[in-house]
């Protein structure tokens, strides 16, 4: 008979769970290390939360709106700001546009999107390195945590913060207070917060009567304001909201009939921003407001001498004449025009701002050529010259340098005044090495050249670089009846509750008189000259009177032609950026073309008067070297383009050179 075996002495057998204690005991444990890690995520990122106090205070840089000489508006800098508009008073379509493109299951998660973030994550590793735009997964609620409280640093502690603040956001409020707060602080590009703000700017309208389009444009901005800018790009931004268009049909806020409308419907962007005018203007002038009255603690207004209706002639002359000389290797333009008090009416600083931002108005300096030659002849003329003093167009040498003529010939005998009209080379050199080129640098200063003028011989034919507005502002004395005049572009500086803090005309001085007589009716009749039937008559406008002259350098690097009339001057510069050589493009050509264009449109706005102190003290009679040389000088002028510096009127060698920069610059 088998023995009975003893009783275990271990443990009892454990029971053997269910499914649902399996469950239960899992969710449990999960659960537990769940609020650890919560615990611990939190005491880890929680630490240095920003104060969440002032969730209502809005800190934006002040907005500084820059009005033209008649009060029109040219830009706006700085932040714009409106009122909050109340999420019940925008059309449905609104805030569902945003819904639709922006976080679909806003309305079902609690600040948060787990799927939204994963999604996000996988595509954005499959599709590193490709130099595309990646993708986030934040939802609204993290967007607006953001805005509201966090800097756009892309970081791992800013994330986990920015989820703690988005669930901080879904405990406080309403999933309504939630989007309007974000539709009433989220940045919309071109210095916009917020939908009233970006509906004003884009639109020129409130955001109550936003279109369906409307919406869908700023809502597709979301993914980059400047990239899906609709000033910017145009394309790429309606692109992005047909993507919103279609995201709200799938989403079953809109039908497919409603989509087709709103894409058939234009949206129009505010003429403002569309049109982008004056926009070289206004960086200038930007910089120039915080040196008058320091960074903007409230919203400004800046009144500009600028002409809008001249400044969109001036730009689309620019635009033309570029455009047909680029066969000729013509790439970008400037112009400026001053009137006889100093005010920059009009302000170009190249072809197209959207796609270049150097300001060549200004920041460019460029050999000015034959422009210069003016100041060589008034230091003539108050030396004791006049217009019909003969000189002799021959070869000359002046210590290692020979200029010549374009053609390598002569004229012989001539006068002042049809060296000046048809720009002969040797007379100018000739004129400033008699009476010094250090006088003549002098009288460049004085008119108004602000940039160095080096002492060489060559500066005679315009080995000087100086900006168009410059060229301008020393023009402008033999426009205006010989009186300095400074250039400016701004009138007054007010905050937009209407105090004054700059005004230009508070405590200005007499005006200084820098061309006396009877030299100034010499310059005007000589430069009159030179459009009648010298190398500027391209530029002529029958019927107005006026006077300048052309400017081209060596090797065709530059080419201006600088133009008045009574109390009105315009520099015209052309070239490349890179200073490479053009294809024979002369002042005569392409600019003297610009200038037409440009003041034929303007000139009957302007109601001008003839050339101040223009007239000759008596009758000057023409001289009998002049009547031999009439037929003579169409030959050297051609198609009356200025015939440009030769290879021999560089500046003289380098050993040369140097030592003539040892003199003192003016």
């Amino acid at each position: 008979m088998a023995k009975a075996q003893p009783p275990s002495r271990g443990r009892p057998p454990r029971p053997q769970r269910s499914l649902l204690q399996t469950l239960i005991y899992w969710i449990l444990v999960l659960g537990v290390w769940g609020l650890i890690f919560l615990v611990a995520f939190f005491a880890v990122f929680a630490v240095d939360l920003p104060d969440t106090s002032q969730l209502y205070d809005t800190k934006r840089q002040p907005s500084v709106s820059y009005l033209d000489r008649s009060g029109g508006l040219l830009a706006v800098r700085g932040s714009q700001a409106a009122a909050p508009v109340d999420l019940d008073r925008l059309p449905p379509y609104v805030p569902r546009a945003f819904i639709a493109i922006e976080d679909r299951w806003y309305y079902w998660h609690f600040g948060f999107n787990p799927w939204g973030i994963a999604r996000s994550q996988i595509y954005n590793m499959r599709h590193k390195g490709e130099g595309g735009p990646l993708r986030g997964g934040s939802t609204i609620t993290q967007q607006l945590a953001r805005n509201l409280f966090l800097t756009p640093n892309q970081n791992y502690r800013r994330k986990a913060q920015e989820l703690i603040l988005a669930v901080w956001l879904e405990a406080k409020f309403s999933k309504k207070q939630i989007l309007e707060l974000y539709l009433n602080r989220v940045y919309f590009g071109a210095g916009a917060y917020g939908i009233e703000a970006a509906s004003q700017r884009y639109f020129g309208k409130p955001a109550q009567q936003l279109t369906l389009g409307e919406s869908a444009l700023l809502a597709g901005i979301m993914k980059g304001p400047s990239r899906y800018s609709p000033v910017a790009s145009t394309d790429r931004a309606a692109r992005r909201a047909t993507i919103v268009l279609d995201e709200m049909v799938e989403a079953r806020f809109i039908t497919p009939a409603e989509r087709e409308a709103a894409i058939r419907t234009k949206v129009r962007v505010n003429p403002v921003l569309a049109n982008q005018r004056a926009q070289y203007f206004t960086d200038w002038v930007d910089d120039q407001v915080r040196s008058l009255v320091g960074e903007p603690t409230e919203d400004l207004v800046v009144e500009t001498t600028l002409d809008l209706p001249l400044q969109a002639s001036a730009e689309q002359a620019i635009q033309r004449g570029v455009a047909a000389a680029k066969g000729q290797g013509v790439e970008q333009g400037a112009l400026v025009s001053l009137d006889g008090e100093g005010r920059i009416r009009v302000y170009v600083g190249g072809t197209n701002y959207l796609q270049s931002q150097f300001d060549r108005a200004t920041m460019a300096r460029r050999q000015a050529g034959s422009a210069f030659k003016p100041f060589v002849y008034l230091t003539a003329m108050e030396a004791g010259r006049t217009p019909e003093t003969p000189v002799v167009d021959e070869p000359i040498k002046i210590g290692t340098w020979e200029p010549r003529n374009y053609t390598n010939q002569y004229l012989g005998p001539i006068t002042i005044r049809t060296a000046l009209a048809q720009s002969v080379n040797t007379v100018a050199a000739r004129l400033a090495n008699e009476v010094g080129t250090s006088n003549v640098a002098a009288t460049a200063r004085r008119l108004g050249i602000t940039s160095a003028i080096q002492l060489d011989p060559s500066m005679a034919l315009g080995a000087v670089e100086v900006s168009p507005l410059e060229m301008a502002q020393a023009y402008a004395p033999f426009a205006n009846g010989g009186a300095f005049a400074r250039a400016y572009a701004i009138e007054r500086i007010r905050t937009a509750t209407g105090r004054v803090l700059y005004d230009h005309g508070v405590d200005r001085g007499p005006r200084q008189t820098v061309i006396g007589q009877p030299a100034l009716a010499y310059m005007v009749s000589m430069m009159r000259g030179v459009i009648a039937g010298g190398t500027g008559a391209r530029a002529n406008v029958p019927g107005y009177d006026l006077a300048g002259k052309t400017g081209t350098t060596s090797d065709y690097r530059d080419a201006w032609f600088v133009g008045y009339t009574g109390g009105f001057v315009t520099a015209v510069w052309v070239g490349k950026d890179d200073n490479k050589p053009m294809r024979k493009v002369t002042g005569g050509a392409a600019p003297a073309g610009i200038w037409k264009d440009y003041m034929t449109a303007a000139l009957p706005r302007l109601q001008v008067e003839p050339i101040p102190g223009g007239n000759l003290p008596e009758a000057e009679p023409q001289g009998p070297i002049d009547q031999i040389l009439d037929g003579v000088v169409d030959f050297f002028r051609g198609d009356g383009d200025e015939p440009p510096p030769s290879e021999f009127d560089r500046p003289p060698p380098p050993r040369e050179r140097e030592r003539q920069r040892a003199e003192p610059t003016y």
